[in-house]
């Protein structure tokens, strides 16, 4: 366990008062991760050296006003970083990138420090977290349970304290369940807010890329850093300001009718909700029931549509040459793409827009939507006796995200009776990143939980005020 905190203001807080240098932090993370990988967590770690020597060059060149600065982070395996391996946990697809993507150099360049990169469901193709010929990556909290995918790493490399932040993707609800399941923040911002230029796509049309952290405030500080127009990404797009207010002390927060939430038959799921819907209420939301179908129906496409054929095109090259050599669950989902039509896709494309019209409807009743981050959560044993089955119950509230165009937000909000975390999910129009940010920190204020599988508490909320999300939304800077 690290001596100190990893969250950003505990930590920049001493690199502020030369309590801590780069390297210092640098020396503390590497002997953390020496310790051993048990949760599989990483598929490639820098080597020491290059990690020291980004200290190095930070202490250098006296860059201490970066916003960034000597923060340890880690990006999943299907993002590229100069100089290393490109992986998405296939050793047959490997490849040296010659360039970063364009989120993580906005990282570096705000001076944070690249630890390495991380396990993923191959491809990204999963919920589960276990898809990887490098180790099913395992829960913080019991390693008889699931990190969930596909950014497992990613989340358990925050939880665990090897990092401050990680970047993950998210498609189908990657980027949330993941940290739901290790009791962090995951942000899933607006499809194409952030640049996907240099990242191995699932589903080109509906990839994010996403942000695992321990705090919501620190999500808010990586999106604003990651984020803006890219031309390297054809679906890049141009920020516009949240039309909901700053900082709302009363907002409208829908929920699914009782009769469509679902839980897959787990008691303590449906307790830690109902807990969950109660610091809403005192965080000051007024709770409205919506009709929860034309989202189900929605989420219902993603697995039954073009969406699967999407997978296909991003990897049809290697797939047709190298299919032998994937997970045989990953590939049997891939393979499926083929069975589609161009005359399949429009029909799907109909569907989806007649879906929206009638999710809008509902969406217009209210400021922000909560779920459960995932309906309930299975030990790996379970989920290999039915990988397929299991994992699409996993996206019952997160595939219709991306498919509406809306964004969310991923809070720790408790524990279960047997110990395991629970998360609500927070999802509002697009461009909401600064309303979701500022609602999220408050739900996970008052969960009291620590922050992920650490020791460490919540920083207090006035070490982070100056640059909280709602400040940034209020002084106009989220253009």
């Amino acid at each position: 366990m690290s001596r100190f905190s990893l969250d950003f203001a505990s930590l920049h807080q001493l690199l502020r008062n030369g309590t801590l240098t780069p390297t210092a932090v640098a020396r503390d993370v590497l002997a953390r991760a020496d310790a051993g990988d048990a949760r599989h967590a990483w598929i490639y770690r820098l080597p020491a050296a290059d990690v020291l020597a980004q200290a190095r060059r930070l202490e250098a060149a006296g860059t201490s006003a970066l916003p960034l600065y000597g923060l340890p982070f880690a990006v999943k395996d299907n993002i590229d970083v100069a100089g290393y391996p490109t992986t998405a946990a296939c050793p047959a697809y490997c490849y040296t990138a010659a360039k970063s993507a364009t989120a993580v150099q906005r990282l570096l360049d705000a001076g944070a420090i690249l630890i390495g990169k991380t396990n993923l469901d191959q491809f990204a193709t999963g919920l589960v977290g276990v898809r990887s010929p490098y180790g099913a990556c395992t829960n913080a909290f019991d390693t008889r349970y699931i990190a969930g995918g596909s950014s497992s790493g990613s989340a358990v490399a925050v939880a665990t304290g090897l990092v401050s932040f990680a970047l993950g993707t998210d498609t189908a609800g990657s980027g949330r369940v993941p940290a739901g399941f290790n009791n962090i923040i995951g942000l899933k911002p607006t499809r194409g807010v952030i640049s996907a230029a240099g990242v191995v796509p699932a589903c080109r049309t509906l990839d994010c890329v996403s942000i695992f952290t321990l705090t919501a405030t620190d999500a808010w500080k990586v999106f604003t850093i990651a984020r803006g127009h890219d031309p390297a990404d054809p679906f890049s797009r141009r920020a516009t300001a949240a039309a909901a207010p700053a900082r709302p002390s009363q907002f409208r927060c829908g929920v699914p009718s009782a009769s469509q939430l679902e839980f897959c038959g787990d008691a303590e799921a449906a307790k830690s909700f109902r807990r969950g819907i109660a610091l809403i209420e005192r965080s000051g939301g007024s709770i409205v029931e919506i009709d929860y179908a034309p989202l189900r129906e929605t989420a219902a496409l993603l697995y039954q549509g073009p969406w699967v054929a999407e997978r296909l095109a991003a990897i049809k090259d290697f797939f047709a040459a190298h299919a032998a050599d994937m997970d045989p669950v990953t590939r049997e989902i891939t393979a499926g793409g083929a069975r589609y039509s161009a005359v399949d896709t429009f029909e799907a494309m109909y569907e989806l827009h007649a879906l929206k019209q009638r999710a809008a409807d509902e969406l217009e009743k209210i400021d922000v939507l909560a779920v459960p981050t995932a309906p309930t959560i299975y030990t790996i044993e379970q989920v290999a006796a039915d990988p397929i089955k299991l994992n699409t119950r996993l996206g019952y509230y997160t595939n219709f995200v991306n498919l509406l165009d809306l964004a969310a937000i991923a809070v720790p909000a408790g524990f279960r009776g047997d110990g395991l975390p629970s998360g609500i999910t927070l999802i509002a129009p697009a461009f909401s990143e600064a309303l979701l940010s500022d609602l999220g920190d408050r739900l996970h204020r008052l969960s009291g939980v620590k922050l992920g599988a650490t020791a460490f508490e919540l920083p207090p909320l006035t070490a982070e005020a100056e640059d909280s999300p709602a400040a940034r939304s209020a002084n106009g800077d989220f253009h």
